[in-house]
């Protein structure tokens, strides 16, 4: 049992092993969040990842994201997401999109058959849009809400969408969604009001936001571990 599952296999046995490698999942944004769920997909053994994120790696990227090194700092996103996932399973069918999300990737981003989404974008009209093409689908998607700004691990939960509480972020994507069947999305979020209000803004007009190395981590792994549970545990 000197395999790369060996110590998986004690809990989820030899069939989840089998299971999650069969399993396919798109993941957008391969950031703070996005890296750490990427990491516990692919060390669990999730066979087949689509990675999309279309843009590059920042210094200020390296306080909180696993793919951001000072090696990789000026690389696109998705395709170091790629290298550190054959790094640890060579066997891994994963392939990187270069592309924001837009109405217009989307349908690119989506092609094929997936049995999961992972959503760890985190600028709401891309992800609004992305939400809202694969809403009530047969698609299953895990969502990451607001992990910047907030510093208290006890406070993440997990819930339906609609069912999501204090979070900003989460209130905007209800808002822009009201009236849509977003049964299928599930929610990590922290019920933690933020420590601080929203900084100045980049050269694009994006907020920048304070953020932990910690926070964003458990929600990545939270993200991980719902696909990972679910893959499993399925019929």
């Amino acid at each position: 049992m000197d395999d790369m599952g060996a110590r998986t296999r004690l809990i989820l046995g030899q069939e989840g092993l089998d299971r999650l490698r069969e399993t396919r999942v798109v993941l957008a944004g391969c950031g703070a969040v996005g890296g750490y769920a990427l990491e516990g997909l692919v060390r669990a053994g999730v066979g087949h990842i689509r990675v999309v994120d279309g843009d590059v790696f920042s210094e200020s990227n390296l306080n909180r994201q696993v793919l951001c090194t000072r090696d990789t700092v000026g690389r696109p996103k998705a395709e170091v997401a790629c290298e550190r996932a054959r790094s640890i399973n060579p066997e891994i069918d994963i392939g990187g999109l270069s592309l924001r999300v837009s109405e217009d990737t989307i349908p690119a981003i989506l092609s094929g058959e997936f049995d999961f989404l992972v959503d760890a974008i985190d600028t709401v009209a891309n992800k609004c849009q992305l939400l809202s093409a694969v809403a009530g689908s047969d698609l299953k998607v895990y969502s990451s809400m607001g992990a910047a700004l907030r510093t208290d691990p006890g406070l993440v939960r997990v819930a339906p969408l609609m069912k999501t509480s204090v979070c900003p972020l989460a209130a905007n994507v209800r808002k822009r969604m009201r009236g849509m069947d977003t049964s299928n999305i599930i929610c990590v979020y922290s019920q933690e009001p933020q420590v601080v209000t929203p900084g100045s803004r980049d050269e694009n007009g994006k907020s920048v936001l304070g953020s932990m190395p910690t926070i964003p981590a458990i929600f990545g792994m939270t993200l991980a571990n719902l696909v990972i549970l679910d893959a499993v545990n399925s019929n």
